[in-house]
């Protein structure tokens, strides 16, 4: 059984939460406003959740997903990570987060930004491309024929592999777009960015990604 941190409860944190306490794993989770601001949560999650900190649920969590506005990813605490797999769910809304010049430009990634923060976790990126409700809604076993698909990326063969297994557990199947450097694949406005697709149709939309989004070229 694993503990997973989350760091975040907005729609994907709390989603992901409902969904990890069912499989019967254990979750603390975090949101910036406090722990007694999630007692309605917790008291739907039941035994398997705890609402903490920020830190606490860094150092507690075996597994730690990160699903905070990407303008806020500084603020999250580095050395409780260090060593440990971190699912980021990050996306770049300019709109919410104001304009990131190197996400823009093309030159770097939400989760590779990530990365640099947080520079002795082991970042995957994950859950970004589905929407919160899809989550517990939307697997099938494995082997159903159309089998949602949902992609990862990431420097570290380990924490892709957790993905995978994690993935699988909750119904989807699971398309790698390789290093964090090639996680632009995934991220908002992209062909693979939030369709529901089989891990053919995944394929095709990744290779079919481009690196700067029409209206940041424009």
């Amino acid at each position: 059984m694993t503990t997973f941190g989350i760091i975040g409860a907005g729609h994907i944190g709390s989603q992901l939460a409902r969904a990890l306490t069912r499989l019967g794993d254990d979750v603390v989770i975090a949101n910036s406003r406090g722990p007694e601001t999630l007692t309605a949560l917790i008291d739907e999650l039941g035994p398997h959740a705890r609402a903490v900190t920020a830190e606490e649920a860094a150092t507690l969590g075996d597994v730690v997903i990160v699903t905070v506005p990407l303008a806020a990813y500084r603020t999250l605490p580095v050395a409780p990570l260090d060593g440990k797999i971190v699912l980021d769910t990050n996306n770049y809304y300019w709109e919410r987060d104001g304009h990131i010049a190197e996400l823009d430009r093309g030159e770097a990634t939400t989760s590779g930004l990530l990365q640099q923060h947080l520079v002795g976790a082991k970042v995957a990126k994950a859950f970004n491309h589905i929407a919160a409700a899809d989550i517990t809604t939307t697997g099938s076993p494995a082997g159903t024929p159309g089998r949602r698909a949902l992609g990862t990326a990431s420097d570290f063969p380990d924490a892709a592999a957790f993905v995978t297994d994690l993935y699988d557990r909750l119904g989807f199947d699971t398309v790698s777009a390789g290093p964090l450097s090639e996680s632009w694949r995934l991220e908002r406005d992209r062909p693979a960015y939030g369709v529901r697709q089989d891990a053919v149709q995944l394929r095709d939309n990744l290779a079919a990604g481009f690196r700067v989004r029409p209206e940041d070229a424009a």
